[in-house]
This record gives C-alpha cells, structure tokens and sequence, in this order.
C-alpha cells in the first residue's frame, strides 16, 4: 500500500504535523468507520469519517466521529441551505476521485465546501481517511478544519 496519496500531499504541502496509520481494510464491515477505529485501537469518537452529500442539490463534504450519525437538518444548515441528502456512491467516487473506504476529505479532485463536527475540535487528534482503504492520517482536528477551510457546526443528530 502506497503511504503517498493526494491527501497526504496536499497535508505536506500545507506545512501540517500529521502521521500515516494503516490498517486491514474490511469491505464487509458493515460500518467502515467503526471498523477503522477498532482496528486501530482508537475510540471512534476520534476517527472521524468522510461523508459526500448534497445540500440544496449542490455537493458538499462533511467529516463526523465514525460513531454517529449526521442530521440531514443540521448539515443542511451549516450550509445555509434548506435540504440534504447523501451522495450516490459513484457519484461521490467521481467528484472526489476516491473510491467508497478511502474517501479522504483532502486532495479530493473537485473543492467542494466541507464541514466538521465541531464537538470532534475538542480532541486532541484525530484520525481522518488518508485517501485510500486502510490508511487513516492522525492530526490536530484544527489542522484539518483549517487545511480544509471548513466549517465547523453541530452535525450529528
């Protein structure tokens, strides 16, 4: 597994402290997130997950604690928008240039805006897809706010 992708580069380029973690992929898990964290060894409120969604039909980004569940209402209004909904997967792998597992809310293809759940600002560091199944980057969630030029709002329902 390359340890080299287009988010650990765009977080390089960006003078970011990070470290690279990877782990065994499980397709089947029925909950990637959770399934990192565990393997990790991490509790799951630290590794977040990246999500694609839509909000007002345009396409938006937001990054969550692997073990909850985003409002659609909430991320909708983070956005100033009135709805969401998640992405389609192949739509999602598209705009990003990802595949489904790997998404990293870096290096994505297209910049779209991007939220994160503020709660997740108070942890020390964080564990964010690093652009490939199995590879987890560990940062200061501020970094990755303020890489991603995100919003920070309450998300989870």
């Amino acid at each position: 597994m390359s340890k080299t992708t287009r988010a650990t580069q765009t977080l390089a380029k960006a003078g970011v402290a990070f470290s690279v973690h990877t782990y065994d992929y499980d397709p089947n898990a029925e909950r990637v997130g959770l399934q990192a964290a565990e393997a990790l060894g991490e509790d799951p409120s630290r590794v977040l997950k990246t999500l694609m969604a839509e909000v007002d039909g345009k396409p938006v980004c937001c990054v969550v604690p692997s073990d909850s569940e985003v409002s659609m209402k909430k991320l909708a209004s983070a956005f100033g928008g009135k709805s969401a909904a998640m992405m389609k997967p192949a739509d999602a792998e598209r705009l990003t240039g990802y595949h489904v597992g790997g998404i990293s809310p870096f290096g994505q293809k297209k910049l779209v805006p991007t939220a994160i759940e503020e709660a997740a600002l108070s942890e020390a560091q964080v564990y964010i897809n690093g652009g490939q199944r199995g590879l987890q980057v560990r940062l200061a969630p501020t970094d990755a706010r303020d890489v991603l030029k995100a919003v920070a709002a309450p998300l989870i329902a």
